[in-house]
């Protein structure tokens, strides 16, 4: 019987022919290749640790874990009522800043016509603010945000509950009425910005654009200068309630965000354009 190449091929071995297996740890965690770099696989990345044993796989890139959130969750708002701690202050010991305030105010007053100016001041009236508010809590509470359409709630009506004790404290008068007394802080100027603010931080997960948060710094701003224009109230009024405003509205930002991890990450918007190319069936092959 002539030879055949197998058996002419496996003469020389001992063995049956067939593979033999290889064992070890090594060889049973780590693939090889030819080129002697590691396979792209999460199982071929890891690294062997001590002895033999598998590695661990390497950290997912992406943003490291830092304490800079916290870190400035505590210094926004503490930062702010040390300022208001230093504006009231002044106000109640007339102290040197008041000298400045008073002449900003009276190089302002009615530079503007009246007209213009008390249409500005009005955005800060709780008829004008609160129902822009009430809306955007409305929507964010059906899309399933509760956490942040309750701390907008809450923050909106702390507003007289710190600004009138603060106005009966200090009895500041006013720059064109001497007279009366209760100016600082200005609660026009702290009703919109909380207004206009909470509605922003409402409605901004789901625009997935910049314009509500444009939009509360042009109503707040202009109210602001309408007040300080129309002579209404003094720019240290206007400042003291900014920065009152400043922890309110970073306790809605974190509920607003808590209400999302609840409730998943709001949808996509869709883009204007093309559609999509819809899925059709796969195109035949030619004929030979």
């Amino acid at each position: 019987m002539s030879e055949t190449p197998r058996s002419r091929d496996s003469g020389g071995d001992t063995g049956t022919g067939l593979p033999q297996r290889r064992t070890g740890p090594a060889f049973a965690h780590t693939p090889h290749r030819s080129d002697s770099r590691p396979p792209h696989t999460p199982r071929g990345a890891r690294q062997p640790g001590p002895g033999g044993r598998p590695g661990t796989i390497p950290p997912v890139p992406g943003r490291p874990a830092t304490s800079s959130f916290s870190l400035r969750s505590v210094l926004l708002p503490t930062g702010a009522l040390l300022g208001l701690a230093l504006a009231t202050w002044q106000v109640l010991a007339s102290g040197p800043l008041l000298g400045p305030d008073e002449r900003i105010s009276a190089a302002l007053v009615r530079t503007l016509p009246d007209a213009v100016t008390e249409r500005l001041s009005d955005l800060g009236n709780v008829p004008v603010a609160v129902p822009v508010l009430v809306l955007a809590a409305a929507y964010a509470l059906r899309r399933g945000n509760r956490s942040g359409a309750l701390a907008a709630a809450s923050a909106i009506a702390l507003v007289p509950a710190l600004v009138v004790p603060l106005k009966a404290w200090t009895a500041r008068p006013g720059p064109l009425e001497p007279w009366a007394a209760g100016y600082f802080p200005s609660g026009h100027t702290a009703t919109a910005a909380v207004a206009y603010g909470a509605a922003a931080l409402l409605l901004r997960p789901y625009t997935r654009r910049p314009w509500p948060a444009a939009a509360a710094l042009a109503l707040t701003a202009a109210t602001a200068a309408g007040l300080v224009l129309r002579g209404f109230h003094w720019p240290l009024d206007v400042l003291a309630s900014l920065l009152l405003c400043v922890p309110l509205l970073y306790a809605v930002r974190l509920a607003v965000a808590r209400g999302l991890r609840r409730g998943g990450p709001p949808p996509a918007p869709r883009r204007r354009g093309r559609p999509p190319p819809r899925a059709g069936r796969a195109p035949a092959p030619p004929d030979r």
